[in-house]
């Protein structure tokens, strides 16, 4: 479900088909016809896609634990990873088996807390777990606007901007400030954000120590970036 929104957003295709939909045409990623009848992934696909100037090569994985085996292939080429966790279930014991194969080929990953629109979503309890059961160095990017079925948008903490995602499918991005009565909660998380990245960047903290208010947008994207592949920290973002 996840790489065929990818696929959509990036242009690559115009229509969205779901994984068990009653078109019966499935997600392009499932290719065998025994993965569209169960609805899951049984052998690893890959694809790519184009997003602004770069190049985005996608391997979906499964994440049925029999088919594991398959994870660990495609984790040995990868660059990176997106750990996508429920926003309702958290770390599921999937999670922490995809987690550990991760930690053993030294894949540096984001997490994306998904379904935030859902009964019981938790952002703050999911990005926590992270730290608990997985032991990473979580930090939050971003800042979801309301939750379940309050769930409006989410608030960049390096830009400071709110983003919306309007019409049928969510294609049109609107960008604006962020509503007033967020701003100072937004505040608290861009300082708590800081904070957590400067503990793992050298170069970020120092600017930190002598004058954290005069850390720049850029500077901070830098440090994010480089303590993410240096496997220091995880960066956690969140949507539906």
């Amino acid at each position: 479900t996840l790489s065929e929104r990818i696929l959509f957003y990036t242009g690559k295709i115009h229509e969205i088909h779901e994984v068990r939909g009653k078109d019966g045409v499935g997600a392009i990623m499932d290719s065998m016809d025994l993965e569209r009848e169960k609805g899951i992934t049984i052998q690893s696909a890959a694809t790519y896609a184009m997003w602004g100037d770069y190049n985005i090569n996608l391997i979906d994985t499964p994440g049925h634990v029999d088919f594991t085996i398959e994870v660990e292939r495609a984790l040995r080429v990868l660059d990176g990873a997106i750990l996508v966790l429920c926003s309702v279930s958290g770390v599921q014991s999937q999670s922490i088996t995809v987690d550990r194969q991760m930690k053993r080929y030294k894949v540096p990953r984001i997490a994306f807390i998904n379904k935030m629109d859902r009964a019981g979503a938790n952002y703050d309890r999911v990005a926590q777990q992270l730290k608990e059961k997985l032991g990473h160095h979580a930090v939050k990017l971003q800042y979801p606007i309301g939750a379940e079925d309050k769930f409006g948008g989410l608030i960049d903490l390096l830009s400071m901007k709110a983003y919306y995602f309007d019409g049928e499918n969510g294609e049109n991005i609107r960008e604006e400030a962020i509503p007033a009565d967020m701003k100072d909660e937004a505040e608290l998380r861009r300082a708590e954000m800081i904070e957590g990245v400067a503990n793992v960047d050298d170069t970020l903290g120092e600017v930190f120590l002598e004058n954290p208010d005069s850390i720049t947008e850029k500077q901070l994207r830098e440090a994010v970036r480089r303590a993410t592949i240096a496997l220091k920290m995880t960066p956690v973002m969140c949507g539906s």
